[in-house]
């Protein structure tokens, strides 16, 4: 620090710092030295960077008070510095260091110059904004860290709401919300008056007021803000709608209208009378305003901004007080209504999604579902699709309203074919929540007649499919209504409960039996009872040693067989399931690869033998990574178990191809990686091996000295016997698993009209897949085309293809470019979804502390280091095209 160029100790400060952060590296060593250094330095920019590095320091050190007290009294002292950097520097450290709880003892609070609020506060008013936000900055700090504010510093932060810089009065808007949540029923006074009012109120409409603010970075934040102030009285709230100005939450006329009203009654003042020209309605000089004129319409300013990002802000903060307040919600519907009309496309998006969320305690007028179907002509399909689940969950007061959503909606259909599956599926909720409005309705709908017979429609139209789901489940609730079916209508819902049995439900039909599910309610298997059968499966597995081998083969057989039913038959532990049965069918391919009888034959017949075990080691490999990349929910128990597993079909391979491979060298270098990969597997799961006992890597690891000296071919003894001993692990099973799914709705594969299109030209086929617990889709979900001759084309999906409709779905919605040469006639191509992985991004790296599982990976042979593939998990769906010759 001798240096005389001030640039030269500014890096040197930086540099401690940064030294500070890393781990292993102790800082108090150098503590007395920074402090030292700061008394004696005279640039200000070297000041602020020596006060960072000790900020950095006390982070490091919290939990020693002393150091803590001896650096926020350093920070007091050049609180009076002139530059703005090191005060803001030193409010910063304050505010991260400053001591936040009571019963700290007497002589150490002497020490610490006044109260850390206090010396906070009083740069409140500071000549620079830079050095006011930051003390605002810092008092939020002491907040998130748990030190409860004054209310005194209230007043002060509404005078900072007037200040001329946007960033202090950002931060004075944050300071006054996190005072309106601690001390929401306090009393304050009105400054006009003698009046008083709940603070939260005070707050509120301090904070509408911000919603005019000239900045939009403060309206966003303000506009953000008023949503979570939910203990704000009612007509509060409800003034936030109405721009007419308020006195005494009376309503103040204006000139103008006093002027129409004396016209309208004919009376103008003749001077006659003493005052008769006075105000009708005396407002004497204390006239109370309760309530600043900012509230007054802060929503209407705020849904009319300028600003989209302002507008979005505005509907959200709407969504969520209207959630916790019904009369709110009736108020606030016509400005929504009125959003569904906005230029950009994410502002009307957000407003349908609010519109969703509060519908329960609304019902739509005639108007106001006219202006919400209009929305269904948009060229954008999330918003149609995002109105049609609006539509789902709506009231509608009139048999017009639904007859006027049911036209609009096949218009929809008509002109949009691709939204059939959302549409049937609006009508179907639309139906079932209005069947009275639905029954008078009907004839018209299925166009019938009291005594002519009409024709029968045609069955695949979508349009027709759409009116039937529509009035069978209305017809649920409503038993009146099958009278008025014809003939026909009868044999169509037949065919439809079978075909469309997720959208048209059971009913009771004259004549007919209740067309249902075999097992009636009373019966349906409780959760426990198949909980109970898995976890006795299991236990009947794990009994398995006592049993001769052909006796564990066949009980793992049936134990398999048995967990694939169950998961068919109870969708919520489908996942537990699947995995454990994956689990106990590598362990039974493990098993069968090693039996005895196989491996005692002569040399000659080793063939068969071999082409076995490595196609089951093969097997078991493929298993073990889809149960690790497949299935949400898996903890670190199950991918120690996931990846042990993998080693031991290893080590099979290495035993298939040590007996096949002529000569030694190429042995030496197989058998090294392998006790690599043992090494690797000890350094990052070095935690569970104790609950490991008897397995396979546990006699692995106590015969290590000896394996590291030993020829091959003695390695790969040592290895066929300790596989044939070791222990079967249990699996222990975590709350929750849910494998990773996909389906695939468009295309439906079931169309015998060939896609055709000219050889060398490319077609677009578009695919919309729904997906369930994929984590990370953007990265890992990939569409796989095979072409009859052998091609495969794999495609990577926009990260904007993937919507996220609910917790652990996703929708992928794209188009995949096909083309190929010319055929002679049409067949059939294969489109599926593929799940990539990639061993690096495993959950053993997730569950490894970062600096173990870095030294491991660079332990670990190049081939393990990242070994990339794909798992396909979805059925894959035929599409038949026709290239065809190009003209010549």
């Amino acid at each position: 620090f001798q240096e005389n160029d001030a640039s030269v100790r500014l890096k040197i400060a930086s540099l401690l710092g940064l030294l500070s952060k890393t781990a292993g590296f102790s800082p108090d060593c150098i503590m007395d030295d920074a402090i030292n250094a700061l008394q004696n330095e005279k640039s200000h920019q070297v000041l602020a960077q020596l006060l960072d590095t000790l900020l950095v320091i006390g982070t490091k050190l919290t939990e020693n008070p002393s150091v803590r007290m001896r650096l926020v009294e350093v920070a007091c002292k050049h609180l009076t510095d002139s530059s703005h950097g090191v005060r803001n520097k030193c409010l910063q450290l304050i505010g991260c260091l400053g001591p936040v709880e009571k019963g700290v003892a007497k002589e150490v609070e002497s020490q610490a110059a006044k109260d850390v609020q206090k010396i906070i506060g009083d740069h409140f008013n500071d000549q620079d904004p830079r050095v006011r936000t930051a003390a605002i900055k810092a008092m939020l700090q002491l907040h998130e860290r748990g030190l409860k504010l004054q209310q005194a510093i209230y007043s002060q932060a509404c005078k900072l709401l007037a200040d001329d810089y946007e960033q202090v009065r950002s931060a004075a808007v944050q300071l006054i919300w996190v005072l309106s949540q601690l001390y929401p029923e306090s009393i304050v006074p009105i400054p006009s008056s003698n009046e008083e009012i709940r603070l939260v109120d005070d707050a509120f409409g301090k904070i509408c007021h911000m919603v005019s603010d000239g900045s939009w970075v403060v309206r966003v934040q303000a506009a953000k803000l008023l949503g979570s102030m939910q203990q704000v009285s009612s007509h509060f709230l409800e003034q936030t709608l109405d721009k007419k100005l308020m006195s005494d939450l009376r309503r103040k006329r204006t000139a103008h209208e006093r002027a129409k009203e004396l016209y309208s009654s004919g009376e103008f003042s003749s001077g006659r009378k003493w005052g008769d020209d006075a105000p009708k309605e005396e407002i004497d000089t204390g006239a109370v305003n309760l309530i600043e004129s900012g509230a007054c319409g802060a929503f209407v300013h705020g849904l009319e901004d300028e600003m989209y990002e302002v507008r979005i802000a505005a509907v959200e903060a709407l969504c969520m007080l209207a959630q916790s307040s019904p009369s709110f919600a009736e108020k606030c519907l016509d400005f929504l209504v009125d959003m569904f009309n906005d230029e950009i496309e994410e502002v009307r998006l957000q407003s349908i999604h609010t519109m969703r969320k509060i519908s329960n305690n609304i019902t739509l007028r005639e108007d106001q579902l006219d202006t919400v179907l209009a929305v269904l002509e948009d060229s954008s399909r999330d918003i149609r699709e995002a109105l049609h689940e609006l539509l789902c969950c709506t009231n509608v007061s009139t048999k017009e309203g639904i007859h006027l959503a049911l036209v609009e909606l096949l218009k929809n259909l008509t002109k949009y074919p691709t939204d059939r599956e959302s549409i049937w599926k609006c009508l179907k909720f639309l139906g079932s929540r209005h069947p009275t409005l639905v029954l008078p309705l009907v004839p018209e709908l299925l166009s019938t007649h009291p005594f002519f017979d009409t024709p029968e429609p045609d069955m695949d139209e979508p349009a027709y499919i759409a009116v039937l789901v529509l009035i069978f489940n209305a017809a649920k609730s409503c038993p009146t209504m099958p009278a008025l079916f014809s003939d026909h209508t009868f044999r169509h819902y037949a065919y439809l409960r079978d075909s469309l049995s997720h959208l048209v439900p059971p009913l009771r039909l004259p004549g007919r039996k209740l067309v249902s599910s075999p097992v009636s309610p009373s019966i349906t298997p409780h959760e426990d009872p198949s909980q109970q059968f898995l976890h006795q499966s299991l236990e009947r597995v794990y009994n398995l040693q006592h049993l001769d081998p052909q006796g564990i083969q066949e009980l793992l057989e049936f134990t398999i067989r048995d967990l694939q039913r169950l998961g068919e038959l109870q969708s919520e532990l489908a996942g537990m399931a699947d995995f454990t049965a994956t689990y106990l069918q590598c362990q039974l391919l493990l098993i069968k690869a090693l039996q005895e009888k196989l491996w005692n034959v002569a040399a000659p017949l080793y063939l068969k033998q071999n082409a076995l075990a490595s196609a089951a080691a093969k097997q078991i490999l493929e298993e073990t990574y889809k149960m690790e990349f497949m299935y949400s929910g898996v903890e670190g128990r199950q991918v120690v178990i996931i990846h042990h597993m993998r080693l031991q079909a290893k080590a099979l391979q290495l035993i298939v191809t040590a007996r096949t491979t002529r000569g030694v060298e190429p042995l030496f270098g197989m058998c090294e990686k392998f006790l690599q990969e043992v090494d690797s597997f000890q350094r990052c799961f070095i935690s569970e091996l104790p609950h490991m006992q008897g397995s396979f890597v546990d006699k692995l690891l106590d015969l290590m000295p000896r394996l590291v000296t030993s020829k091959p071919s003695e390695v790969v003894k040592i290895l066929q016997t300790t596989l044939r001993q070791s222990t079967f692990l249990h699996l222990p099973l975590p709350e929750q698993l849910h494998r990773a799914t996909a389906n695939i709705i468009e295309p439906t594969g079931e169309s015998d009209n060939p896609l055709r299109f000219t050889s060398g030209l490319v077609v677009a086929l578009d695919v919309d897949a729904t997906l369930e617990h994929v984590q990370d889709p953007q990265g890992t979900v990939k569409v796989q085309v095979l072409y009859p001759d052998g091609q495969a084309q794999l495609i990577h999906p926009k990260p904007a293809d993937f919507r996220n409709p609910g917790p652990g779905r996703h929708r992928l919605i794209t188009q995949v470019y096909l083309s190929h040469t010319a055929w002679t006639e049409p067949c059939q191509i294969e489109v599926r979804l593929l799940l990539a992985y990639n061993s690096n991004r495993s959950k053993a790296s997730a569950k490894i502390p970062k600096s173990t599982w870095s030294e491991s990976l660079e332990a670990l042979p190049q081939s393990e280091n990242g070994i990339e593939g794909t798992i396909p998990f979805s059925k894959p769906v035929k599409v038949y095209i026709m290239p065809k010759p190009a003209r010549r």
